[in-house]
């Protein structure tokens, strides 16, 4: 099993370690809603060495990419990130992923870690009639995520670089912590705010250091994995495997903000997914609270009144910001509007729940 640069802080502070998409992983530090409820108030920080990093560069790279992924390359400018999914040709989804436009033809893709060789041949396959110039580096490259309303705060006495004002999905090169060369992106799957740093794995102790020295005054934390699906799933935020998977494709995801149709975009299973955005979907991804008392759980089957299946349970978890189990569903598009009543079935018992709008938590 992998390891990440910082396994032996983990086991420091008293991680509980599990294995995750090939590596060890911190999953709790101290209890899954301290480390929630720090993250949203205050700043944590969470390493996602894990994640995967390719590099698309040569000038078919921006063709490339436009052909393979849904939402519009086009509209990058040095600069910018873009959220994205890869169509498989099926109608369904390969991956979801960031892409960081360095220069016209230079960008940094970064994919999730339980898909980084699946999605890596899938870029080697499709590249065969663009040629462009492709790498994977993502044994290279470590990755922590600062989070929070203060984590801003704390990065910006590391770097000389001006950054609290930095657009959302926007990122720099700038000196971090006097290591140059570092990526840092006001990007996140927590919706707490906050920036993601990238750099070589030689400086990841270094880097370790001197994030929690200069947190030391906003009482900064860190944060396991359990904490993370507990933040993204209060914001609706998919998560591969879930959400998503090679049989679902981003509309009836709900993703049509990454799904664009302009001139210019003939992604891979664009006619496939015009239609089902004129024609509509078989399922449709839903958001849902607990009415009666239970904790909803991925493959749980979601019923009518009488216990005819309807869908089934993306993912679910009590929420520590509202005080609500919450979870999320596909459902037949009948059972899809807020307000409808739904039951779960947890362990042969049917209890009610009612469809909501996402996300479920919305910071003050």
């Amino acid at each position: 099993m992998k390891q990440t640069v910082f396994n032996a802080q983990h086991r420091a502070l008293g991680a509980k370690m599990e294995p995750f998409a090939g590596y060890e992983m911190p999953v709790i530090y101290e209890g899954i809603i301290a480390e929630h409820n720090n993250v949203r108030s205050n700043v944590g920080v969470f390493d996602v060495s894990h994640m995967g990093e390719f590099t698309v560069k040569g000038i078919n790279a921006a063709a490339f990419l436009q052909r393979i992924t849904t939402n519009d390359i086009a509209s990058l400018h040095d600069g910018k990130v873009l959220y994205t999914c890869l169509p498989n040709g099926n109608g369904g989804v390969v991956d979801d992923m960031l892409v960081y436009r360095i220069a016209a033809d230079n960008y940094l893709v970064v994919p999730n870690a339980a898909n980084i060789e699946k999605d890596w041949n899938w870029f080697v396959r499709q590249n065969e009639v663009f040629n462009a110039e492709l790498k994977n580096i993502s044994d290279e490259i470590s990755q922590l995520a600062i989070q929070g309303p203060n984590a801003l705060k704390v990065a910006q006495k590391l770097t000389d670089t001006h950054i609290l004002d930095m657009e959302y999905y926007t990122f720099k090169h700038l000196t971090f912590a006097g290591i140059p060369d570092i990526i840092l992106s006001t990007t996140g799957y927590t919706g707490a705010g906050g920036c993601e740093i990238y750099f070589k794995n030689e400086n990841g102790a270094h880097i370790w250091n001197a994030v929690f020295e200069a947190g030391a005054e906003y009482g900064i934390r860190p944060a396991g994995l359990g904490a993370r699906d507990t933040l993204r799933l209060e914001m609706g935020f998919c998560l591969y495997g879930h959400e998503l998977n090679d049989n679902t494709s981003t509309i009836e995801a709900g993703l049509n903000f990454i799904t664009k149709f302009v001139d210019g975009n003939d992604f891979i299973d664009r006619p496939l997914y015009e239609q089902q955005k004129a024609h509509g979907v078989s399922k449709k991804l839903i958001g849902f609270e607990m009415a009666d008392r239970g904790i909803p759980r991925a493959e749980y089957s979601v019923t009518d009144a009488n216990g005819n299946i309807t869908g089934s349970v993306c993912s679910g978890s009590q929420s520590p910001s509202t005080g609500k189990a919450i979870g999320t569903a596909y459902v037949k598009p009948e059972y899809a509007k807020a307000g409808t009543e739904i039951y779960i079935d947890v362990r042969g018992r049917l209890l009610r729940a009612l469809v909501v709008r996402m996300p479920f938590y919305a910071a003050p």
